[in-house]
């Protein structure tokens, strides 16, 4: 098998790889490999049996076109200072400029017009006035807000636009090696997800992983095995918090999300939120190896009692230890050990008071956990000491920008984890050191987020077709 560019992973930046060749008129054979489904054929079956089935060989919510992508809230943040470290790659100039035109593609297939956090100016500077004198930075990102159903309609279209323009895609395909010699990637082995398990050669002249969040891990295996040139980066650890809409009406009515970053003390971590959710739901995904992690999404029609936000705090190793996915993992793998399987669930004032949370206790809250089979109990027995004291802090921070935040009732999920960690060395146009290899998106630990990773793909597809018309 043979094409001129293979693309491992259909996520947001494998898609717009696609997409950008195709509307320079490439014309040359480009193939897609997915583990997952073509996303129609993407179903949870919690929905129906209210519970996680675990699903194998991969779970629906992070495998399949379009990525974890296809199930999140769907938001698009449109300013280069959110979405990670690609600014620093390319220039902040050039990845505002290419968010716009990004922003324009995902408009032509059918996102929202509207856009939330540029109007209220005034009083938008009074949440910037509480959050300064708390000792947190509020930062400035209109967000165009896709809806979790409305991302699912979008992106079954670009599926459609690529496949009727001639782009192969091979799904329920996984990757399991590189075919590197001599400091050249001239392909990938991958196994079907089926009986037979046959491997096959895959060659091609430009290879692109692409693997998101869910494919860190492998990634980092890769680049292990094959001296792929890299460095451990952050990961993120932390909790999902679950509150009322009253308590975060001004938030959500002024800025729909609110970008909060702190530094508090006794340790000094970034601390920050992200992914707000209003009238959202709080949900589960799974990854490789039976890991529970929690998330959050949020309905254009439908909507819950509750906004939900992840509280993230920023993990950095180096001198002995340098493998913050493996540190992440078994963070997250006690979490779910104490809660059979399952996310904790924890009221923020029973952390306080040195207690677990009791289901019958959540029976009498003012808030109902929306992710109705997480498991009451302790967090304070899985997350480490540092990153609860973070998290902690901050939250009480969160309660001087929005009153009632740091409430006894409010619900503290866990593990939230977020793996790009490793952080590929590349060029501005996204060369490794091994000969036409090249890593995009969440993956590469360059980026965070749909669009920032819709942007890599962009720049990877001009990059592609400027050098092939050479």
């Amino acid at each position: 098998m043979k094409y001129d560019v293979l693309i491992v992973g259909t996520g947001p930046a494998g898609i717009f790889t696609a997409l950008e060749l195709l509307r320079n008129n490439y014309g040359k054979k480009i193939l897609m490999i997915e583990q997952g489904r073509s996303i129609e054929k993407r179903a949870c079956p919690k929905a129906k049996t209210k519970d996680c089935a675990k699903c194998s060989p991969y779970c629906h919510i992070t495998s399949g076109f379009s990525g974890a992508g296809a199930f999140s809230d769907g938001k698009l943040s449109l300013s280069y200072e959110v979405g990670g470290d690609l600014p620093d790659l390319v220039g902040a100039k050039v990845a505002q400029e290419i968010i716009d035109y990004t922003d324009k593609i995902y408009l032509d297939f059918g996102a929202d017009k509207k856009i939330e956090g540029i109007e209220n100016a005034e009083k938008i500077k009074e949440i910037r006035r509480r959050a300064i004198q708390s000792g947190l930075k509020l930062v400035d990102c209109p967000i165009r807000h896709l809806g979790t159903e409305k991302a699912r309609e979008i992106y079954l279209k670009l599926q459609k636009y690529l496949c009727e323009n001639g782009v192969e895609i091979l799904y329920n395909t996984t990757c399991v090696d590189l075919i590197i010699k001599e400091g050249v990637c001239a392909g990938v082995i991958a196994v079907e997800s089926d009986d037979t398990k046959k491997e096959t050669a895959i060659n091609a002249s430009h290879i692109i992983v692409a693997t998101g969040r869910k494919g860190a891990d492998w990634l980092d295996k890769m680049c292990r095995l094959h001296n792929i040139d890299h460095k451990p980066g952050t990961v993120d650890i932390g909790v999902r918090v679950e509150v009322r809409n009253e308590i975060m009406e001004e938030v959500n009515d002024l800025l729909y999300e609110a970008k909060l970053v702190g530094y508090p003390k006794p340790f000094k971590n970034k601390v920050r939120t992200f992914c707000q959710n209003p009238g959202g739901f709080v949900s589960q995904e799974n990854y490789d190896n039976n890991l529970a992690l929690v998330n959050g999404h949020s309905y254009k029609e439908i909507k819950s009692e509750n906004t939900n936000i992840a509280i993230l705090c920023s993990h950095n190793f180096s001198v002995p230890f340098n493998e913050p996915i493996s540190y992440a993992q078994n963070v997250g793998k006690i979490a779910n050990m104490l809660a059979d399987g399952h996310i904790l669930v924890q009221r923020y004032g029973d952390i306080l008071d040195g207690k677990r949370t009791w289901a019958n206790e959540l029976e009498l809250s003012n808030v109902r956990p929306t992710l109705k089979d997480a498991v009451a109990g302790d967090i304070s027995a899985a997350l480490p000491y540092r990153t609860l004291i973070n998290i902690l802090s901050f939250i009480q921070a969160m309660d001087k920008v929005v009153t009632g935040f740091a409430s006894s009732e409010t619900l503290l999920y866990a593990p939230e984890i977020k793996f790009y960690s490793n952080k590929i060395q590349m060029d501005s146009e996204f060369n490794t050191n091994i000969k036409n290899l090249h890593c995009l998106g969440d993956s590469s630990g360059w980026t965070r987020g749909l669009m920032m990773a819709s942007v890599m793909g962009v720049l990877m597809g001009r990059y592609i077709n400027n050098k092939d018309l050479k």
